[in-house]
């Protein structure tokens, strides 16, 4: 999960995390549309998981949450 310089807050998944964040951040056309208008972004959570499905199911979680939860699930409570 990142947060964009208008504090919201973006997930996804990635193979390659440091890679994927540079890519949010540059000015090409390989970054999320979404946060295009939203750098810089910053990593604020990760975690890996064991296969992509995984990695899916917990993001489609994680993008039902209201935005205090997320805040709770990236200071670790």
């Amino acid at each position: 999960m990142v947060r964009c310089a208008d504090d919201s807050l973006y997930s996804g998944i990635t193979t390659d995390l440091k890679r994927r964040i540079e890519e949010h951040n540059s000015t090409g056309k390989k970054g999320a549309k979404y946060l295009r208008a939203k750098k810089p972004v910053k990593l604020v959570y990760s975690k890996k998981f064991k296969d992509r499905n995984s990695a899916l199911v917990r993001e489609a979680e994680i993008k039902k949450l209201p935005k205090p939860q997320k805040e709770r699930l990236i200071e670790g409570k």
